[in-house]
């Protein structure tokens, strides 16, 4: 059995000698995983990376082997992220937060071309932090928790309990920061803090508690990098 595909490395470990155990959101919307056999030689540990894009092909002899995977890099290239400290510890973060979002056996339609998208406007455009909030939301609807902030611009507050958007605070309310997504001089240091607590508050209580994890620490990381430097 033989399959191409186009896909982002989430995962990577070595097993044996040369050998790799990978895991990989394909472009179908799904996790893969599987054996690289020499993955880890000279001629090929440049291209089984975490957060590398990669064309690869997948192969199984029969039901009782693991798929076996031979790939290639492929666009986007993340040179301009891996030089870049705050960008490559937004990819971490990012990485961190799909392998708790997605697995193996889940088909969640978006989730892959909503990762590719995010990671093109890190790449590519200014202003990027604003993009990193945006799909924290895109991420939390594909999960099932929307926080339409979109429909709601005219509601100030957001409630963190009842988790909707209100005309008036409470005690269980925070400012959600409306103009950071209308205007980017309002990147500030109050209002991507706000985001961050606002995603974790949600993210937490309606996903992560039920699969008894908490935060990853890269996202608590990226967090506490990007904060420092605003």
């Amino acid at each position: 059995m033989k399959n191409k595909f186009k896909g982002l490395i989430l995962y990577k470990k070595i097993i044996k000698d040369n050998d790799i155990y990978i895991k990989i959101l394909a472009s179908n919307d799904q996790i893969i995983t599987g054996i690289v056999y020499g993955g880890n030689s000279s001629k090929k540990k440049l291209i089984y990376q975490s957060g590398f894009f990669i064309d690869f092909m997948i192969n199984r002899k029969n039901e009782n082997f693991p798929l076996t995977i031979n790939a290639e890099i492929s666009k986007p290239f993340l040179s301009n992220i891996i030089n870049d400290k705050y960008k490559l510890n937004a990819l971490l973060s990012i990485l961190s937060l799909i392998k708790l979002s997605i697995t193996e056996g889940q088909h969640i339609k978006g989730f892959y071309i909503g990762v590719e998208d995010i990671l093109l406007k890190i790449i590519f455009q200014n202003h990027w932090i604003v993009f990193y909030c945006e799909w924290l939301f895109y991420l939390l609807q594909l999960i099932g928790y929307q926080i339409d902030y979109k429909k709601n611009n005219d509601k100030r507050f957001f409630d963190l309990v009842n988790q909707n958007f209100t005309y008036e605070s409470n005690e269980n309310s925070i400012i959600f920061p409306h103009d950071l997504f209308f205007d980017n001089q309002k990147i500030t240091k109050i209002n991507i803090n706000s985001i961050f607590y606002l995603f974790e508050s949600v993210f937490t209580k309606n996903h992560l508690d039920n699969i008894n994890h908490k935060m990853p620490f890269n996202f608590l990381n990226f967090k506490k990098i990007i904060l420092k430097r605003l």
